[in-house]
């Protein structure tokens, strides 16, 4: 059994993916317009994944909700799992950067559902 990725390993690789996040063309927009608290908001992502890789309990909020409100489309989804994946691949080793790639594609994939029922829910109203 391979060892479990620790939480210094959790926080380098938030920090250094959210630093590449802030500076894309692509999805920086759309974080850097809604987050006002960076320091605030590395906290809680860093326990969203403590939650999600190492079971803590941490994190006590609704991922799901706080996308719907995003404007975001399946392009972004890519380009925030490229971005993920080329910093989990720099920052950890291939053992962890593996597990945490697979998560983020089952958790985007779990997000884009929801925003696309919320869409199709959405047009039916109109």
């Amino acid at each position: 059994m391979a060892d479990k990725i620790t939480e210094s390993e959790i926080s380098t690789l938030v920090d250094t993916f959210y630093a590449k996040v802030r500076l894309d063309p692509d999805i920086g927009p759309i974080f850097n317009a809604i987050v006002g608290d960076w320091p605030h908001h590395l906290a809680t992502l860093k326990d969203f994944w403590s939650t999600v890789l190492l079971t803590t309990g941490r994190y006590k909020g609704d991922p799901l909700m706080t996308h719907l409100q995003l404007p975001l489309d399946p392009d972004h989804f890519s380009r925030w799992l490229t971005l993920f994946a080329e910093t989990a691949n720099e920052v950890l080793s291939p053992e962890h950067a593996a597990t945490v790639i697979e998560k983020s594609h089952r958790i985007a994939q779990n997000f884009k559902a929801g925003i696309a029922y919320r869409q199709t829910q959405q047009a039916a109203v109109s």
